[in-house]
């Protein structure tokens, strides 16, 4: 199965539209159709080539508003055809006072 996505393939360059694997969710994972997306300054640093060794080819953009459309295990109580968000911050300790209190930003 197959997907379009935005692909940079070398700093300095435009991303180009490219049909890629669309990737299989593993237990406790869901795969979300993206509606909208959001390129983080990360994601501009990588563009103006301005990390060392960023692991390339890469398709920007990690903030997303979408749907799901496949779940292994219903996923944090994800069900298919929800609509979701996913934020910058990839996980958390879960143990100190802020994510306690849901503020670990």
């Amino acid at each position: 199965m197959t997907m379009q996505a935005m692909v940079l393939e070398q700093p300095g360059e435009p991303s180009r539209l490219q049909v890629v694997k669309r990737p299989v969710p593993r237990e406790g994972q869901v795969l979300i159709k993206v509606r909208t997306c959001a390129v983080c300054r990360t994601d501009l640093h990588i563009v103006d080539g301005e990390l060392a060794r960023p692991k390339l080819p890469l398709i920007l953009g990690h903030e997303v508003i979408g749907e799901v459309v496949s779940s292994v295990d219903q996923a944090n109580d994800l069900n298919v055809g929800e609509r979701v968000g996913v934020p910058w911050l990839g996980g958390t300790c879960r143990q100190c006072h802020f994510c306690q209190i849901g503020k670990e930003n």
